[in-house]
């Protein structure tokens, strides 16, 4: 839905529980462009086919590419997973709470093809840097938001957001709240368990904020460019 190009989405966890302690059991997808690497993608620029204008794309994502997605790929590729419709992924993930977006942008997926899938599962999380193209997605995504100036767009459109913010930036207002599964809040629970980050879908109405985390590299390359 972004570009044209060939991509493919895997969800993962259907048979036993995730070891990533902060998302907890939980199903994860994966967005990936079919014909080319992760790896490769994110070095031509050719992800932007599964994450569009994302500003942390090739500098400051969280996500370490040549690890899950890449082996994600490879299988895919050897065949080891099962090729489902939306009516069958429907079946599959009845019951189970489902994350769009492990990598790659929801938005790259076609919603029709999430409203079938999704029509019968738990619970739904998951973000989006697209919200400005894509107002359907509010339905079971947060706006992903990296400025208190996107956190003010994001809500007059009707969002609930998710804001990665610098170590000494404030929450804003009584609305927005830390993450109660990040390192800062001491990990309280899991996204599993808390399912907060479900746009209108989820019972939840607060707003959700993150310091920026991952590799020490990533996290500086977001705070200079938001000091930029």
């Amino acid at each position: 839905m972004l570009d044209g190009a060939p991509i493919i989405v895997v969800a993962t966890g259907l048979g036993k529980a995730s070891r990533n302690a902060k998302t907890g059991g939980i199903v994860q997808t994966w967005i990936i462009r079919e014909d080319m690497n992760p790896v490769d993608a994110v070095k031509s620029g050719d992800d932007a086919s599964i994450c569009g204008d994302c500003p942390h794309r090739g500098t400051s994502c969280y996500v370490t590419v040549f690890q899950a997605p890449l082996s994600v790929w490879k299988s895919y590729h050897r065949g080891i997973y099962a090729t489902l419709s939306p009516a069958e992924a429907r079946e599959a993930l009845a019951g189970r709470v489902v994350r769009l977006g492990a990598y790659g942008d929801p938005a790259a997926v076609p919603v029709a093809v999430w409203q079938e899938a999704l029509g019968a599962a738990e619970a739904v999380t998951g973000y989006t840097h697209q919200w400005r193209r894509f107002p359907a997605l509010q339905a079971w995504c947060m706006a992903s938001c990296d400025s208190v100036a996107d956190f003010v767009a994001a809500k007059a459109g009707g969002w609930r957001t998710f804001r990665v913010r610098g170590a000494g930036e404030a929450l804003q207002g009584k609305r927005e709240i830390a993450c109660p599964a990040s390192v800062e809040m001491g990990a309280k629970t899991s996204c599993a368990l808390c399912k907060a980050c479900g746009g209108n879908s989820s019972k939840a109405r607060v707003d959700i904020a993150i310091i920026a985390h991952g590799a020490a590299s990533k996290v500086a390359a977001f705070n200079a460019r938001i000091a930029a």
